[in-house]
């Protein structure tokens, strides 16, 4: 395995031309809405890698090595030594559609010889837990499954998927790793403390919160952020919600407010929520959050066992991390980037959800508010 990393601002040519000295196989570009939307950027990726597989997605933020950039791209190619792979591709334009894309894409990728998944696509208009529960149904819960949901730096507004036949703003992509030479580390974690009281789930539709004990979730939820209120729905970056059972004692899952709508009084979520559960608010500061991205880089460190092989650290984080953590966001990468090795390439980027294990390697769900770590190497 081979890994070359370029971070361009112009994406031309002639700056792309020495990653495909090592022929690669899978380019991923991780870069703003705007370098995206240049319409000249799939092209030249194509010129550029002919025999190359480009997959990637917009950012609120990119990551490569111990830095996070803004407004440029950060592509990655990656040549396989023993490994193959195989691209699927689906479109949410709507919500609902989420869970048969995500059976599209299992069923496209599902082989015996399936050992991890690396998903990126839209990351508004979309339920990102019916996605993952819809490619778990085709590809079994015994492949590693990790990625991200787009973002467009905090806008909001719209974020874009970088497929191989070009740009698609309701796209999601899909990556297969096939055989037994490619090794996988996963590892997700948060940071983030909880305060005021659990609130009780009175009306839910999936990721669509309407009622919170008995009162209008909006209203409510306007209620604790005070004057943040006025910047929802980007503020809730910086308040989202712990996931409780009956008993009150936690779930181990955060959800993001993505969304508002006025006319229902209704929270808009990045994922499911259980509608006989509780939820609380969270808050965090630098250090927590550095602190569970260090636990999240060792779960995916630990999982090599003692052999740490050349190859890529893929760090999806979330936007509201970025935004609580300010000028330090730096510090929870470089917290990553020292735990995993200088022979370890690192890319990635801020996102508006991310995928990754739970409980075990092999329990995928969505995740917000975490800094999920991904390692892929070869044997």
């Amino acid at each position: 395995m081979d890994v070359r990393q370029l971070v361009s601002s112009t994406m031309s040519a002639s700056e792309l031309a020495p990653l495909g000295d090592i022929k690669p196989s899978l380019v991923l570009v991780f870069g703003s809405v705007g370098a995206m939307r240049d319409p000249a950027c799939a092209g030249t990726l194509r010129t550029a890698f002919p025999e190359a597989d480009i997959v990637g997605c917009s950012t609120a933020g990119e990551i490569a090595g111990e830095r996070v950039r803004e407004g440029c791209s950060v592509v990655t190619a990656i040549r396989w030594d023993r490994t193959t792979h195989r691209i699927a591709k689906a479109q949410v334009r709507q919500i609902p559609q989420s869970g048969d894309a995500g059976r599209s894409l299992g069923r496209a990728l599902a082989a015996p010889d399936l050992r991890a998944v690396l998903i990126f696509g839209k990351g508004l208009g979309i339920n990102g837990s019916t996605l993952i529960d819809g490619i778990v149904a085709e590809v079994g819960n015994s492949v590693a499954i990790s990625g991200g949901l787009a973002g467009d730096g905090g806008a909001f507004q719209e974020t874009l998927t970088l497929c191989p036949d070009g740009i698609d703003p309701d796209g999601v992509v899909a990556i297969g790793l096939y055989g037994d030479a490619v090794r996988v580390g996963l590892g997700s974690f948060g940071g983030w403390q909880p305060f005021g009281p659990a609130r009780r789930v009175t009306r839910c539709d999936g990721n669509i919160l309407y009622e919170l004990d008995g009162q209008p979730a909006l209203a409510l939820y306007r209620q604790y952020l005070g004057d943040y209120a006025k910047d929802l729905p980007s503020s809730g970056l910086l308040f989202p919600f712990e996931m409780l059972r009956e008993d009150h004692s936690t779930v181990g899952l955060i959800r993001t407010i993505l969304g508002i709508d006025e006319a229902t009084g209704a929270l808009v979520l990045a994922g499911d929520i259980d509608a006989n559960g509780y939820l609380r608010l969270m808050h965090a500061n630098t250090e927590w959050l550095v602190d569970g991205a260090e636990t999240a880089a060792r779960h995916a460190r630990d999982a090599l066992g003692d052999d740490t092989p050349i190859g890529l650290g893929l760090l999806v984080s979330c936007v509201g991390r970025k935004l609580v953590m300010g000028d330090a966001v730096e510090d929870e990468v470089e917290a990553v980037s020292n735990l995993l090795g200088r022979q370890t390439t690192i890319a990635g980027f801020y996102s508006y959800g991310e995928i990754g294990p739970f409980q075990s390697m092999l329990d995928c769900k969505l995740h917000n508010q975490t800094m999920t770590v991904t390692f892929v190497g070869e044997r």
